[in-house]
This record gives structure tokens, C-alpha cells and sequence, in this order.
């Protein structure tokens, strides 16, 4: 098999230990890439257009709730992310898949576990823990909302991800490289798609997706 490049996104040295553990027993040549934030996971998936799967953490700093997931995913939409997390009910994971994310894997889950997973998204599947029925979104205001986000083009959703980071329109423009004025539309776009008057609003609107990630400590 050829060299495999990893990303592992998580802001506790102790568990990115434990996966890397995890992920050196998959039998190939591999390269594991570490980030403690979503801005340290962003400098690596762009250093390394290579990396094959990202193991993405909901709580690190930079993320709020699934709006990191977002906005990594309008970023890098080629690069699969497998959501990581000790928030493990199953509202989050359906939504973390219907967001995007190639799987879902609990931070309880076992060696084996994670190894299987990993595996499944490689090989271009879709893993959530086994014995685990999504179902589907019983709050129609939710499911209303994650469908205007899939409505996002890829530069709104990263403007809306940085929204929830709670930076400023100029702070954007910079980080995007673009005018403040572009920013503007769009945000002024984003809001439109979302059925928001204003920036609070839609800040408020994306917690509510991830209102489990939020209102519950990771570890």
C-alpha cells in the first residue's frame, strides 16, 4: 500500500498519543501530522494537499460545534474528515454526516474501533460506530437549517465558519485574501440563504445544530 498522510486535529496531546497509536497499527507507510486548533489543521491540510483523512475534533479552540466542520470542509472538500468526539449521541453524528464528514468516531471508541473506521473511510465509505441507527431529523427547524447550509457555495461556507469564530468582516477579508467588500456579499449571501436578519442571528441559528457540542465538555 502507498504512504498514507494523516491529520490528527485535537487540542489534547495525550489522545492525538492515542490515535496516532491507532492509526501506526493500519499496516501501511504512514505520516501523521498533528494540530492542537482548527487554524493549526488548516496550515497542515493546506502544507499537505496530500493528506489522505483528517480526524477532526469538535471543541478545540477555533471550532464551535460543528461550525469548524463546516468550515473546514468548504476549505478542503477533497480531503475526507472523520469527526472525532466524546459527544457521541446520535443527533450529532447525523449531523455531522449530513454536514459533511466521511464518519463519525467516538473518543471511547477502541483501537480496533478507530482502525476500522479509518479503514472504511478510505476505502471511500462512510463509518459511524457500529450498531448505531441514525435515524432522521425529528426537529424540522434543524432539518430546515442544515439544508440552506448544504445551499452554501464553498467560500460562504468558510465565511460562515468564521462567523462563528466570531471574527469581523475585515479580519475575514484578510484571512481569505479577498476585499472587505466581497466579504461583505458574502455575508450579506450567507444570511439570505439562511433566513437571517443579521450576523448574531445566524451565529445563534448554527449553535443550535450543535447545541449538544456547546452545552457539553469534550475531553
Amino acid at each position: 500500500m502507498a504512504q498514507l498522510t494523516f491529520i490528527i486535529a485535537d487540542d489534547h496531546p495525550l489522545f492525538r498519543g492515542a490515535m496516532r497509536q491507532a492509526l501506526e497499527g493500519i499496516g501501511a507507510t504512514i505520516d501523521i501530522l498533528e494540530a492542537g486548533d482548527l487554524e493549526g489543521a488548516r496550515k497542515k491540510a493546506g502544507d499537505h494537499p496530500e493528506a489522505d483523512l483528517i480526524l477532526l475534533d469538535l471543541t478545540m479552540p477555533g471550532v464551535s460545534g460543528l461550525s469548524g466542520l463546516i468550515a473546514f470542509r468548504a476549505e478542503f472538500s477533497s480531503l475526507p474528515v472523520v469527526v472525532v468526539s466524546a459527544t457521541d449521541d446520535v443527533s450529532t453524528m447525523r449531523r455531522a454526516l449530513e454536514l459533511g464528514a466521511s464518519g463519525f468516531i467516538s473518543k471511547s471508541a477502541s483501537i480496533d474501533e478507530i482502525r476500522e473506521g479509518v479503514r472504511t473511510v478510505l476505502d471511500g465509505g462512510i463509518w459511524t460506530p457500529p450498531d448505531v441507527d441514525l435515524g432522521s431529523e425529528h426537529d424540522q427547524e434543524i432539518a430546515g437549517l442544515i439544508a440552506r447550509i448544504q445551499t452554501l457555495t464553498p467560500q460562504q461556507g468558510r465565511v460562515l465558519g468564521m462567523l462563528a469564530e466570531g471574527l469581523l468582516n475585515k479580519q475575514i477579508a484578510y484571512e481569505l485574501s479577498v476585499s472587505e467588500a466581497t466579504i461583505k456579499a458574502h455575508v450579506s449571501a450567507v444570511l439570505q440563504k439562511l433566513g437571517v436578519d443579521s450576523r448574531t442571528q445566524a451565529v445563534i441559528q448554527l449553535s443550535k445544530i450543535g447545541a449538544e457540542v456547546l452545552t457539553q465538555g469534550d475531553v
